[in-house]
C-alpha cells in the first residue's frame, strides 16, 4: 500500500507531448482515442486518478518513450460527448518519478509511481518572494516578440505561486523546457528558471521553435 493514502500504487499513464500538470492547476483534455476512452472507463471505477507524463519525440508514436517524471492528477470533470468522445478536467495531486512500467492487458500503460521526491506538492504552495513587476516585463516582452495576447489585469491580480505554475502548463514553452519547469522543485525555484528562460529568448529575439 502506498505511504500516501490518497494516491494509488498502480497509475494509469496518458503520455502527452508538450504539456505538463502541476499540483492544484486545472488540465482539460480531449479523449478520444480508444485505449484511452477504456482508460477512463476504469479510472473512474478504480479512484479516479491519472498521470500525465509527456512522450519524448522522435520515438514510436504507437509507444513512445516517456520522460522520468510526471504529474498525477484526479478526474474532477467528466462529459461523455455524443459522438463518444470524453471532455474531461484533471486537478493536479503531485508529481512522480516514474519508478516501472508494469506489464498489464490493457490497452494502455501502467507505472509503478514514487511520489516520495515529491512529498511537499501535497502542502500548501509557497508564495515566492519577488519582483512581480520584473516577471510582467519579461511576459510582455516575450509575448510582445511572439505576437501572443494575454490578460494583463488577470496576471497582475493572481497569486504569484499559481501565476507561475500556469504559466508553466500553458505558456507556449518547448516541450524539454516544460519538463524542467515541472521538474522545479517548487514555485520559487520555476520562477528563476522561467525568468532565465524568458531572459534568453527576450535576448535572442524569441525566435526559437514554440511548441
Amino acid at each position: 500500500m502506498s505511504q500516501y493514502p490518497d494516491l494509488p500504487d498502480r497509475l494509469p499513464l496518458f503520455p502527452l507531448g508538450g504539456a505538463i500538470l502541476l499540483p492544484g492547476e486545472l488540465l482539460p483534455l480531449n479523449v478520444f482515442e480508444p485505449r484511452y476512452l477504456n482508460m477512463l472507463d476504469d479510472v473512474q471505477r478504480e479512484g479516479g486518478h491519472i498521470g500525465i507524463i509527456q512522450s519524448r519525440t522522435g520515438s514510436d508514436a504507437t509507444r513512445p518513450n516517456l520522460a522520468r517524471i510526471g504529474g498525477a492528477g484526479r478526474l474532477q470533470q467528466f462529459q461523455e460527448t455524443d459522438d463518444g468522445r470524453y471532455l474531461i478536467t484533471l486537478v493536479g495531486v503531485s508529481r512522480f518519478r516514474l519508478k516501472r512500467e508494469l506489464d498489464t492487458p490493457t490497452p494502455y500503460r501502467v507505472a509503478e509511481p514514487d511520489y516520495t521526491p515529491y512529498a511537499a506538492d501535497l502542502l500548501p504552495r509557497r508564495e515566492p518572494e519577488c519582483d512581480r513587476n520584473r516577471l510582467l516585463q519579461l511576459l510582455q516582452a516575450w509575448f510582445k516578440a511572439e505576437h501572443l495576447a494575454a490578460d494583463w489585469s488577470t496576471l497582475r491580480d493572481a497569486p504569484l505561486a499559481t501565476l507561475i505554475d500556469q504559466l508553466s502548463m500553458s505558456a507556449p514553452f518547448p516541450a524539454d523546457e516544460r519538463q524542467a519547469l515541472l521538474e522545479a522543485a517548487d514555485p520559487v525555484a520555476r520562477l528563476d528558471l522561467m525568468q532565465d528562460l524568458l531572459a534568453v529568448r527576450i535576448a535572442g529575439g524569441a525566435d526559437g521553435s514554440m511548441q
